[in-house]
């Protein structure tokens, strides 16, 4: 456990059981002495792409002691909803009252998730809110992409451009190489002014290798940080894109990995389920030792 200007922070990692991999969290259970200003001024010290803050019961489950209020700070902003912390507060919560369902409260919706024991590993599973996928305008494609310094002719056609939701936006964009994806270096700026004014959490840059099993990276500078290393509320989103767009089964499972690039490489499951639009969102997770 961490102090940061008095309070108690957990550190724990998503999407990996391995403190090295996947993306930490900052997890605080009792933030409901902490005003906003004191929320992100802890998750700036601690420089994660996010912390998580339990401020209270949330609005269903709460008679039964696992339903809880949550909020989500980068170092920079108040994010509507955040799956990597979603999924570290869970198994937070896990390893202190026991593995089963959670119910918390999001800016963005009702968000169920379950936290099921798996030999000596926690695994929390997430639902999302209901999502949607829109078009995006070619001039704002266009800046997207001479920000990133990329080619048009990079571009994967087979999975076209899209905004996704299923909590935060995102603007998906599917890159024809790994070698395109691996080479990353954009002019931090210029996407940090686009993604405010389409109001993106992150740009969600994919690599298709077989039709179930994806790469990605999550550019994420209106947080403060240049790269997001496991972003659960991208996953969710872009299971939503590939099914709006048939380019997978209504029911699937979908596995993707990042972090790789950056040396902290994680895995998402991501299950689409026939008859029900939600996006479900896994992984491991586990506590990061104190320095």
């Amino acid at each position: 456990m961490t102090q940061i200007s008095g309070t108690e922070v957990l550190r724990y990692t998503a999407f990996s059981a391995d403190p090295e991999g996947g993306n930490p969290a900052g997890v605080v259970l009792d933030a409901s002495g902490l005003d906003d200003a004191a929320m992100l001024a802890v998750a700036a010290e601690l420089g994660y792409s996010e912390s998580a803050f339990l401020t209270g019961p949330g609005e269903s489950g709460g008679s039964t002691g696992r339903g809880y209020t949550i909020r989500y700070f980068s170092p920079k902003a108040e994010v509507p909803f955040c799956g990597h912390a979603t999924v570290a507060t869970a198994i937070a919560l896990a390893e202190r009252n026991g593995p089963g369902d959670l119910v918390f409260t999001t800016q963005a919706g009702t968000v169920p998730v379950t936290v099921a024991q798996e030999g000596a590993e926690l695994r929390a599973t997430l639902t999302s809110v209901e999502p949607r996928v829109t078009d995006v305008a070619p001039d704002d494609l266009a800046e997207a992409l001479a920000a990133l310094d990329w080619p048009a002719a990079d571009l994967d056609p087979a999975l076209p451009p899209r905004i996704a939701y299923a909590g935060a936006r995102h603007l998906v964009l599917a890159a024809a190489s790994r070698e395109r994806l691996a080479d990353l270096a954009y002019d931090f700026a210029r996407l940090e002014a686009l993604m405010h004014r389409l109001e993106l959490t992150t740009v969600q840059l994919v690599w298709r290798e077989s039709p179930t099993v994806f790469h990605v990276r999550d550019p994420f500078p209106v947080g403060g940080v240049v790269e997001d290393p496991a972003t659960g509320a991208a996953a969710a989103a872009f299971g939503a894109y590939l099914r709006e767009r048939a380019l997978v089964p209504d029911a699937a499972v979908l596995t993707l990995h990042q972090g790789e690039d950056m040396g902290r490489p994680g895995t998402l499951t991501v299950e689409l389920r026939a008859g029900d639009v939600r996006v479900r969102v896994s992984g491991t997770g586990t506590r990061i030792p104190a320095e």
